[in-house]
């Protein structure tokens, strides 16, 4: 009988001490690893960034600030600490909102957008030694604008990114801007063109996403106030957008500030979480069909305090998403949460974790984001304070050994930093899905790198890449615990498909002009050429073993037919 009790409070232990290890525990390490900092006191907050801004491989942080006060670059270290940065720094003391790291010119430095609701916003330009102000010459206003966002997306596939401001005006009514890059260095403020509402909407921030998966990025924004809907832009692949917000579901009424996309439950359709007041968050779970269904109070992710940041992280590197919320309260009322830690139960419901997983998360904070501080796999949050607080920067040490990957993207013909573009993994007969976003959440900027957890899986059995102009880089049998760099194009998707069998060879793919067309059979066959929306620009006829001349043609992606007589050959072609 003793031996029994024994048995059954040994199995007790184990099953207990295995939940706690399999929690995620943050602390917050923000003066240890040298960013104790604070933004100063921001209506509203400020925004804060998460973003490796060198190219050294180490996620760095960036910090909105009040007047007065310049902008505050932290470089990484290189071994999970951070210093002030002394030469990149912009001469900007005026209040700021979102601060942003693009690279527009495909230049391969990553330029920086700040964003302002008091003396206007700026853009400088990265060479490398030096930020440079470029906002007049880049064709943006300088004037004072009530502008929060500045979300970064390629509306248009043309292998550049573009911007869409979002203006709050909340004394003065402002409207939001879409401006197009041109691809030399300025910008054109397409808004009306586009199909942009002129109306003020008190904006505080959208995204690019593509809500439909048809291959072209849409707008979805976050207004405050109920008498202002949120808004669903649908790319309709011309250059232009119509509101489909009724029809979508997404019209909600209500004090909205974050637009945080993710794809929690592993549909392959990217959902929104939409932070709120007392009543309650949105989680718009994406039906497929269109439509979206606000499931916030089934999965338990309501929040219902004041919220504002939100970002969805694998924070135990389990394989599923959970989610973190920062919000206004500073702890003091009981009645009301400071920030929450939901935790995927991978069963379409969420549970909060309870307070040792982030102990003293009690100030009023804003703006959060995700990075990788010491590049050990496990996500970090930092989070901007308002109120003359530090900032958080919690170090995450789950204590658990789960696998993951990561994930750089670098395009060719698509923009240099893969923004739009999905990832999918694949581990354990189980699939996950990212989007790369440029501008997220509420004001914030994620890593440029996108996190995988994968549990015990051993291997990973394979990195699928749709790039945002449609082309597809697959790798197999990739081992985890490591961080992988994809180049476009550099392990393409085979997608030669024949009715009877493979008689066709195409290449080199990707191609800089000519395509050699190798053919097993004597039979001459009909090809034609269609650019990436579907319209034909070039046709002729091909013999055994001929090439096919694309030099006149632009950069992009190009689909090739061929036409015989067993049947019908395709294929997609990358022209750099």
């Amino acid at each position: 009988m003793n031996k029994l009790v024994r048995f059954f409070s040994i199995c007790c232990i184990l099953i207990f001490s295995t939940k706690i290890c399999a929690q995620a525990y943050f602390t917050d390490q923000a003066t240890a690893l040298g960013v104790g900092d604070f933004s100063g006191t921001i209506f509203l907050g400020g925004g804060i960034s998460f973003c490796d801004f060198n190219n050294d491989g180490w996620d760095d942080i960036t910090i909105a600030t009040q007047s007065g006060d310049p902008v505050k670059i932290y470089k990484n270290n290189g071994d999970g600490t951070f210093s002030p940065e002394t030469t990149l720094v912009p001469n900007n003391t005026a209040q700021q909102k979102q601060v942003i790291w693009v690279d527009f010119d495909n230049d391969g430095d990553k330029d920086l957008f700040v964003a302002g609701d008091v003396d206007g916003s700026r853009f400088y330009r990265n060479d490398g030694t030096q930020l440079t102000d470029i906002t007049v010459a880049a064709g943006f206003p300088t004037e004072p604008q009530d502008n929060y966002g500045a979300s970064w997306g390629d509306y248009n596939n043309d292998g550049y990114l573009d911007v869409f401001l979002c203006n709050r005006g909340a004394n003065i009514p402002q409207p939001n801007y879409l401006y197009k890059n041109n691809g030399d260095g300025t910008f054109t403020n397409v808004s009306a063109a586009a199909g942009i509402d002129a109306g003020s909407h008190l904006s505080f921030c959208s995204a690019f996403f593509d809500y439909n998966n048809d291959g072209w990025q849409d707008i979805y924004m976050a207004n405050d106030k109920i008498n202002t809907t949120n808004i669903l832009y649908k790319n309709n692949g011309d250059g232009t957008f119509s509101d489909v917000s009724e029809e979508s579901g997404t019209n909600i009424a209500i004090d909205a500030m974050s637009v945080t996309i993710a794809d929690f439950d592993g549909d392959t359709w990217f959902d929104i979480y939409v932070t709120n007041g007392i009543p309650g968050n949105y989680l718009l779970r994406n039906n497929g069909d269109g439509t979206f269904t606000n499931i916030a109070n089934q999965t338990g992710t309501m929040f219902n305090s004041i919220a504002w940041g939100a970002v969805f992280l694998d924070a135990e590197n389990d394989g599923d998403l959970d989610l973190y919320v920062s919000g206004a309260f500073d702890g003091s009322n009981a009645s009301y949460l400071s920030a929450a830690l939901y935790t995927n139960n991978n069963a379409g419901t969420f549970s909060i974790a309870n307070n040792s997983s982030f102990q003293n998360d009690t100030r009023e904070s804003y703006a959060n984001a995700i990075g990788d501080s010491d590049n050990d796999g496990f996500p970090e949050i930092i989070v901007s304070n308002s109120g003359g607080d530090n900032i958080f920067l919690w170090k995450n040490e789950t204590t658990d050994t789960n696998n993951w990957l990561k994930v750089n993207l670098e395009g060719v013909v698509s923009n240099k930093q893969g923004i739009g573009a999905t990832i999918e993994i694949n581990s354990g007969g189980v699939s996950q899905y990212r989007y790369t976003v440029c501008g997220e959440g509420y004001i914030s900027q994620n890593s440029s790198t996108e996190f995988f957890g994968v549990g015990t899986n051993a291997v990973i059995d394979y990195v699928q890449v749709t790039w945002l102009g449609g082309a597809q880089d697959i790798l197999y049998n990739v081992v985890p615990n490591q961080t992988l760099t994809i180049l476009e194009g550099s392990s393409p998707l085979n997608t030669e498909e024949f009715e009877t069998n493979n008689t066709i060879r195409v290449y080199p793919n990707p191609t800089t002009g000519k395509i050699w067309i190798q053919n097993t059979t004597n039979n001459v066959h009909e090809y034609v050429v269609f650019d990436s929306r579907g319209v034909q620009v070039k046709k002729g006829k091909i013999h055994q073993q001929d090439y096919i001349n694309l030099n006149t043609l632009s950069s992009g992606y190009y689909t090739l037919k061929i036409t015989g007589k067993k049947g019908v050959f395709t294929k997609k072609i990358m022209l750099k």
